[in-house]
Protein backbone atom coordinates (compact mmCIF):
# COMPACT_ATOMS: atom_id res chain seq x y z
CA UNK A 1 0.00 0.00 0.00
CA UNK A 2 1.38 3.49 -0.82
CA UNK A 3 2.78 5.64 1.97
CA UNK A 4 0.62 8.57 3.13
CA UNK A 5 1.30 12.08 1.91
CA UNK A 6 3.47 14.08 4.33
CA UNK A 7 1.66 17.30 3.50
CA UNK A 8 -0.69 18.91 1.03
CA UNK A 9 -0.53 22.43 -0.41
CA UNK A 10 -3.47 24.78 0.05
CA UNK A 11 -4.49 26.11 -3.37
CA UNK A 12 -5.69 29.35 -1.80
CA UNK A 13 -2.71 30.54 0.26
CA UNK A 14 0.01 28.08 -0.81
CA UNK A 15 0.74 26.86 2.72
CA UNK A 16 1.74 23.26 3.42
CA UNK A 17 -0.73 21.67 5.82
CA UNK A 18 -1.42 18.24 7.25
CA UNK A 19 -3.19 15.79 4.95
CA UNK A 20 -5.51 14.85 7.84
CA UNK A 21 -7.36 18.19 8.08
CA UNK A 22 -10.37 19.29 6.06
CA UNK A 23 -9.71 23.06 6.22
CA UNK A 24 -6.54 25.13 5.91
CA UNK A 25 -5.67 26.45 9.42
CA UNK A 26 -4.13 29.58 7.87
CA UNK A 27 -6.85 30.86 5.54
CA UNK A 28 -9.85 28.62 6.22
CA UNK A 29 -9.98 27.27 2.64
CA UNK A 30 -11.90 23.99 2.34
CA UNK A 31 -9.39 21.29 1.35
CA UNK A 32 -11.57 18.18 1.23
CA UNK A 33 -15.10 17.11 2.12
CA UNK A 34 -14.07 14.79 4.93
CA UNK A 35 -10.89 13.75 6.72
CA UNK A 36 -9.23 10.63 5.32
CA UNK A 37 -9.88 7.34 7.07
CA UNK A 38 -6.90 5.83 8.87
CA UNK A 39 -5.99 2.18 9.39
CA UNK A 40 -3.31 0.44 11.40
CA UNK A 41 -0.75 -1.74 9.61
CA UNK A 42 1.62 -3.23 12.16
CA UNK A 43 3.09 -0.35 14.14
CA UNK A 44 2.20 2.18 11.44
CA UNK A 45 -0.96 4.18 10.92
CA UNK A 46 -1.72 4.71 7.24
CA UNK A 47 -4.34 6.52 5.23
CA UNK A 48 -7.00 4.02 4.22
CA UNK A 49 -7.00 3.62 0.46
CA UNK A 50 -10.33 4.31 -1.21
CA UNK A 51 -11.68 2.07 -3.94
CA UNK A 52 -11.10 4.84 -6.46
CA UNK A 53 -7.46 5.24 -5.39
CA UNK A 54 -7.01 1.46 -5.41
CA UNK A 55 -8.30 1.20 -8.99
CA UNK A 56 -6.05 4.05 -10.06
CA UNK A 57 -2.99 2.48 -8.42
CA UNK A 58 -3.66 -0.94 -9.94
CA UNK A 59 -4.09 0.52 -13.41
CA UNK A 60 -0.82 2.42 -13.05
CA UNK A 61 1.00 -0.71 -11.87
CA UNK A 62 -0.50 -2.67 -14.76
CA UNK A 63 0.65 0.04 -17.19
CA UNK A 64 4.19 -0.10 -15.80
CA UNK A 65 4.31 -3.89 -16.05
CA UNK A 66 3.39 -3.75 -19.75
CA UNK A 67 6.79 -2.18 -20.56
CA UNK A 68 8.80 -5.39 -20.95
CA UNK A 69 12.43 -4.37 -21.47
CA UNK A 70 13.50 -7.97 -22.14
CA UNK A 71 10.87 -8.72 -24.79
CA UNK A 72 12.16 -9.44 -28.29
CA UNK A 73 10.79 -7.00 -30.90
CA UNK A 74 9.70 -9.75 -33.30
CA UNK A 75 7.26 -7.67 -35.36
CA UNK A 76 9.78 -4.86 -35.75
CA UNK A 77 12.57 -7.23 -36.74
CA UNK A 78 10.31 -9.04 -39.22
CA UNK A 79 9.34 -5.75 -40.88
CA UNK A 80 12.97 -4.79 -41.42
CA UNK A 81 13.94 -8.32 -42.48
CA UNK A 82 11.21 -8.54 -45.12
CA UNK A 83 12.40 -5.28 -46.68
CA UNK A 84 16.02 -6.48 -46.70
CA UNK A 85 15.10 -9.85 -48.22
CA UNK A 86 13.10 -8.19 -51.01
CA UNK A 87 16.03 -5.88 -51.81
CA UNK A 88 18.38 -8.87 -52.09
CA UNK A 89 15.81 -10.78 -54.14
CA UNK A 90 15.30 -7.86 -56.49
CA UNK A 91 19.04 -7.48 -57.06
CA UNK A 92 19.83 -11.18 -57.46
CA UNK A 93 17.00 -12.45 -59.73
CA UNK A 94 16.66 -9.54 -60.87
CA UNK A 95 13.14 -8.15 -60.32
CA UNK A 96 11.91 -4.58 -60.58
CA UNK A 97 9.88 -2.95 -57.82
CA UNK A 98 6.58 -3.58 -59.63
CA UNK A 99 7.31 -7.29 -59.81
CA UNK A 100 8.19 -7.26 -56.11
CA UNK A 101 4.82 -5.73 -55.17
CA UNK A 102 5.17 -1.94 -55.38
CA UNK A 103 2.38 0.31 -56.65
CA UNK A 104 3.04 1.79 -60.08
CA UNK A 105 -0.01 3.48 -61.53
CA UNK A 106 -3.58 2.31 -60.87
CA UNK A 107 -3.73 -0.86 -58.78
CA UNK A 108 -6.79 -2.28 -60.51
CA UNK A 109 -7.57 -5.76 -59.21
CA UNK A 110 -4.14 -6.19 -57.58
CA UNK A 111 -5.40 -5.08 -54.17
CA UNK A 112 -2.67 -7.09 -52.46
CA UNK A 113 -0.20 -4.40 -53.54
CA UNK A 114 -1.53 -2.09 -50.82
CA UNK A 115 -0.15 -4.60 -48.30
CA UNK A 116 3.13 -5.47 -50.03
CA UNK A 117 4.17 -2.01 -51.26
CA UNK A 118 5.34 -0.74 -47.82
CA UNK A 119 7.95 -3.54 -47.74
CA UNK A 120 9.42 -2.89 -51.22
CA UNK A 121 12.44 -0.60 -51.71
CA UNK A 122 14.19 0.51 -54.88
CA UNK A 123 17.00 2.33 -53.09
CA UNK A 124 19.21 1.00 -50.28
CA UNK A 125 19.62 4.48 -48.78
CA UNK A 126 15.83 4.84 -48.52
CA UNK A 127 15.65 1.44 -46.84
CA UNK A 128 18.38 2.26 -44.32
CA UNK A 129 16.74 5.53 -43.24
CA UNK A 130 13.33 3.91 -42.79
CA UNK A 131 14.74 0.75 -41.19
CA UNK A 132 16.59 2.82 -38.59
CA UNK A 133 13.42 4.71 -37.63
CA UNK A 134 11.35 1.51 -37.58
CA UNK A 135 13.98 -0.21 -35.46
CA UNK A 136 14.15 2.55 -32.86
CA UNK A 137 10.48 3.43 -32.47
CA UNK A 138 9.08 0.02 -33.39
CA UNK A 139 11.08 -1.75 -30.70
CA UNK A 140 10.00 0.81 -28.10
CA UNK A 141 6.34 0.49 -29.08
CA UNK A 142 6.57 -3.30 -29.12
CA UNK A 143 7.92 -3.40 -25.56
CA UNK A 144 4.76 -1.60 -24.49
CA UNK A 145 2.09 -3.18 -26.69
CA UNK A 146 3.48 -6.60 -27.58
CA UNK A 147 4.28 -8.17 -30.94
CA UNK A 148 0.70 -8.83 -32.09
CA UNK A 149 -0.52 -5.28 -31.52
CA UNK A 150 2.66 -3.81 -33.02
CA UNK A 151 2.37 -6.05 -36.08
CA UNK A 152 -1.22 -4.88 -36.52
CA UNK A 153 -0.07 -1.27 -36.17
CA UNK A 154 2.64 -1.77 -38.80
CA UNK A 155 0.22 -3.34 -41.29
CA UNK A 156 -2.41 -0.66 -40.64
CA UNK A 157 -0.07 2.31 -41.07
CA UNK A 158 1.51 0.87 -44.20
CA UNK A 159 -1.67 -0.39 -45.87
CA UNK A 160 -3.87 2.62 -45.09
CA UNK A 161 -1.11 4.95 -46.22
CA UNK A 162 -0.90 3.19 -49.58
CA UNK A 163 -4.70 3.15 -49.87
CA UNK A 164 -4.72 6.92 -49.34
CA UNK A 165 -2.02 7.37 -51.99
CA UNK A 166 -4.08 5.29 -54.43
CA UNK A 167 -7.24 7.24 -53.62
CA UNK A 168 -5.46 10.54 -54.20
CA UNK A 169 -4.25 9.32 -57.58
CA UNK A 170 -7.74 8.12 -58.54
CA UNK A 171 -9.14 11.54 -57.58
CA UNK A 172 -6.63 13.24 -59.88
CA UNK A 173 -4.72 14.92 -57.05
CA UNK A 174 -1.39 13.55 -58.33
CA UNK A 175 0.09 13.37 -61.82
CA UNK A 176 1.34 9.80 -61.43
CA UNK A 177 1.55 7.16 -58.73
CA UNK A 178 4.71 5.31 -57.77
CA UNK A 179 4.51 4.22 -54.15
CA UNK A 180 6.78 1.85 -52.26
CA UNK A 181 8.66 1.66 -48.99
CA UNK A 182 7.79 2.12 -45.35
CA UNK A 183 7.90 5.87 -44.80
CA UNK A 184 4.28 5.67 -43.63
CA UNK A 185 5.11 2.78 -41.30
CA UNK A 186 8.06 4.65 -39.78
CA UNK A 187 6.02 7.82 -39.23
CA UNK A 188 3.17 5.74 -37.82
CA UNK A 189 5.44 4.04 -35.29
CA UNK A 190 6.93 7.40 -34.33
CA UNK A 191 3.44 8.82 -33.80
CA UNK A 192 2.31 5.83 -31.75
CA UNK A 193 5.45 6.06 -29.60
CA UNK A 194 4.78 9.75 -28.92
CA UNK A 195 1.23 8.99 -27.75
CA UNK A 196 2.38 6.17 -25.48
CA UNK A 197 5.23 8.26 -24.07
CA UNK A 198 2.85 11.13 -23.35
CA UNK A 199 0.48 8.85 -21.43
CA UNK A 200 3.33 7.41 -19.38
CA UNK A 201 4.71 10.85 -18.55
CA UNK A 202 1.38 11.78 -16.95
CA UNK A 203 1.22 8.80 -14.60
CA UNK A 204 4.75 7.76 -13.67
CA UNK A 205 8.42 8.20 -14.47
CA UNK A 206 9.17 7.65 -18.16
CA UNK A 207 12.19 7.76 -20.41
CA UNK A 208 13.25 11.36 -21.21
CA UNK A 209 12.06 12.79 -24.51
CA UNK A 210 14.83 13.90 -26.87
CA UNK A 211 12.83 16.63 -28.58
CA UNK A 212 15.57 17.55 -31.04
CA UNK A 213 16.28 13.94 -32.01
CA UNK A 214 12.62 13.06 -32.50
CA UNK A 215 12.03 16.25 -34.49
CA UNK A 216 14.99 15.52 -36.78
CA UNK A 217 13.79 11.97 -37.45
CA UNK A 218 10.26 13.18 -38.18
CA UNK A 219 11.55 15.90 -40.52
CA UNK A 220 13.77 13.44 -42.42
CA UNK A 221 10.89 11.01 -42.89
CA UNK A 222 8.50 13.75 -44.01
CA UNK A 223 11.04 15.15 -46.49
CA UNK A 224 12.00 11.77 -47.97
CA UNK A 225 9.62 12.20 -50.97
CA UNK A 226 11.77 15.13 -52.12
CA UNK A 227 14.77 12.86 -52.72
CA UNK A 228 13.13 9.45 -53.24
CA UNK A 229 10.48 9.13 -55.94
CA UNK A 230 8.95 5.94 -54.49
CA UNK A 231 8.39 7.51 -51.04
CA UNK A 232 4.85 8.78 -51.48
CA UNK A 233 4.12 11.88 -49.34
CA UNK A 234 0.44 11.07 -48.87
CA UNK A 235 1.25 7.53 -47.75
CA UNK A 236 3.70 8.97 -45.23
CA UNK A 237 1.29 11.56 -43.81
CA UNK A 238 -1.64 9.16 -43.54
CA UNK A 239 0.57 6.47 -42.01
CA UNK A 240 1.70 8.98 -39.41
CA UNK A 241 -1.88 10.00 -38.61
CA UNK A 242 -2.96 6.37 -38.29
CA UNK A 243 -0.09 5.76 -35.89
CA UNK A 244 -1.06 8.79 -33.80
CA UNK A 245 -4.66 7.58 -33.65
CA UNK A 246 -3.87 3.98 -32.77
CA UNK A 247 -1.23 5.08 -30.28
CA UNK A 248 -3.74 7.40 -28.64
CA UNK A 249 -6.25 4.57 -28.28
CA UNK A 250 -3.62 2.29 -26.77
CA UNK A 251 -2.47 5.04 -24.42
CA UNK A 252 -6.04 5.71 -23.31
CA UNK A 253 -6.47 2.07 -22.35
CA UNK A 254 -3.27 2.17 -20.30
CA UNK A 255 -3.96 5.59 -18.73
CA UNK A 256 -5.19 5.25 -15.15
CA UNK A 257 -7.40 8.30 -15.58
CA UNK A 258 -9.39 9.97 -12.85
CA UNK A 259 -11.75 7.12 -12.14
Amino acid sequence: MPAPELSVVCKSCGSEVSPYVTECPYCGQRLRKRAPKLEREGDEIRVQESRRDRRRRRRTERSIRTVDLDARPLATAATILIGAVLIVLGRSVPLNIYELGAIVGPVGSDLWRYVTAPFVYDDIGYFLVVALAIGVFGASVERRLGSLATGTLILATGTLGMLAAGAADSAGLTDSLIAAGGNGVALGLLGAWLMLWGAEAKTHFSEPLDVIGVSVVAAVLLLLPLVEITADPIAGLVGGLVGLGMGSLAARRADPGPG
